[in-house]
């Protein structure tokens, strides 16, 4: 068992792709990637978590992760360091953009997760107060594959030299 995890929930397979080009920059001989719906037991073996949700619907929580909450928010999270990561459309949806990132982390800070991997807000158009960290800074890494495709890998790539140092000793 490696130190670091990655927890996604994905239904059309966006998240699940991010993932795994996440595992990919940290390094996959450094990172346990898992499906929340089919490995969610094991979150609590990890003192380092990378999760990853989309928003589905109107300001939905993807289901697998949804179905989960229930025990998450039965977990205790002090000690333990926390990145997020969310992907949705700004553009259709930019009232509910990233909300599920947002109600993740909710969770995880209110039961003593350490967070980091904040990213910036410059460059997205979107009104939803959910995922911010402050007026200047998504709770995590924010991914907008139907309308900024272009930018994933490199905001990819800079978001895990971010975090690189914090979370790979």
């Amino acid at each position: 068992m490696k130190d670091i995890a990655l927890f996604y929930g994905s239904y059309t397979g966006v998240t699940r792709d991010i993932a795994k080009k996440i595992v990919g920059n940290l390094g996959a001989d450094k990172v346990d990637l898992y499906d929340i719906g089919k490995d969610g037991e094991k979150i609590m073996e990890y003192n380092i978590l990378i999760v990853g949700t989309s928003t589905w619907s109107i300001g939905e929580l993807q289901e697998d992760w949804d179905s989960f909450i229930p025990k998450l928010q039965k977990m205790d999270f002090k000690g333990k360091t926390v990145a997020l990561f969310g992907t949705g459309d700004q553009v259709g949806y930019p009232d509910t953009f990233l909300d599920g990132m947002g109600m993740l982390y909710e969770i995880f800070k209110s039961h003593g997760a350490n967070i980091i991997g904040f990213w910036p807000i410059e460059g997205y158009d979107f009104t939803s107060p959910l995922p911010l960290y402050d007026n200047e800074n998504f709770v995590g890494l924010a991914i907008d594959e139907d309308n900024q495709p272009e930018l994933t890998d490199e905001r990819i790539k800079k978001w895990c030299d971010s975090i690189r140092p914090i979370i790979i000793q």
